[in-house]
């Protein structure tokens, strides 16, 4: 499926606003699950692109402004087209961390003995063996959907895997962040990716978070869940990064002086081509 997507980030300030380093991690890239045939990245500076160590595409820019400049609105823009192939199994390269890095804990989704009791009713203790079995985890991703329901605006981007489970309540984020904190509270390897989901219906998950988990930690080989559905990924997604937790690859990370309240307004629109 052929995908054409605008992603914009406006930002208003009540204040002239003197300085914002900012680092994009918006820019999709060709692999198994998808070919990327355009992209293009829009700030208030130059851009600069590197990679992390994760292997994603980055961007950082620096505004420095003056008082006098009275800077009060800012923008940042993402658009392109991206052919989905709806592969869901893949081996990382070898560049990238080995599997077992995956384990650590991080704040976001740190494992714990109460979601390791949740994880033991659907995986079994043989899973953290270097080997995972694909149908336990899509039960437990059917799991954690049924126990973490989809409720728009019902936590934050500070909210933990263990808070969203005992709430009961969370949106893709918070899901997916359980699902990787239960992986390695059983010991198997699993992480955090950032992408876009096309449904006409579902508007609200244009912006879009699941799970990669290993299969295989001698293989490199992982399956990437779709947490919210119950599903493999499919033509409907796109990746955008990976990493340990949401705060390892958000869409925009910064830091700012000046500007005073800020406000954000983020649109998302894709559609078939």
């Amino acid at each position: 499926m052929k995908l054409h997507i605008k992603h914009t980030t406006d930002y208003r300030y009540s204040e002239p606003l003197l300085y914002a380093l900012q680092t994009l991690w918006l820019s999709p890239q060709s692999g198994p699950a998808q070919t990327v045939d355009f992209w293009s990245l829009g700030a208030p500076e130059k851009l600069f692109p590197q990679h992390d160590a994760y292997g994603n595409s980055i961007h950082s820019y620096t505004f420095v402004g003056k008082v006098s400049d009275d800077v009060r609105w800012s923008l940042v823009n993402a658009a392109g087209q991206v052919d989905t192939l709806g592969v869901a199994e893949f081996v990382d390269a070898p560049s990238l961390p080995h599997p077992s890095f995956f384990l650590r804990p991080t704040h976001l989704a740190a494992p714990h003995a109460v979601l390791a009791e949740f994880g033991r009713r659907f995986v079994s203790p043989a899973a953290s063996h270097g080997q995972a079995d694909l149908a336990s985890l899509l039960a437990l991703s059917q799991g954690i959907a049924d126990v973490v329901r989809y409720q728009k605006d019902s936590t934050s981007v500070i909210t933990t895997a263990l808070q969203a489970f005992q709430a009961g309540a969370g949106v893709c984020q918070d899901q997916a962040h359980v699902m990787v904190a239960v992986c390695r509270s059983l010991g198997i390897p699993a992480r955090y990716v950032s992408g876009y989901f096309y449904a006409a219906n579902e508007p609200d998950l244009a912006s879009h978070a699941w799970a990669d988990v290993c299969l295989n930690v001698a293989e490199r080989r992982w399956v990437s869940i779709d947490i919210t559905h119950s599903c493999q990924i499919d033509q409907r997604h796109v990746r955008l990064a990976m990493g340990t937790d949401y705060d390892a690859c958000p869409p925009i990370k910064g830091v700012r002086q000046g500007g005073g309240e800020e406000s954000m307004t983020v649109s998302i629109t894709i559609e078939p081509v």
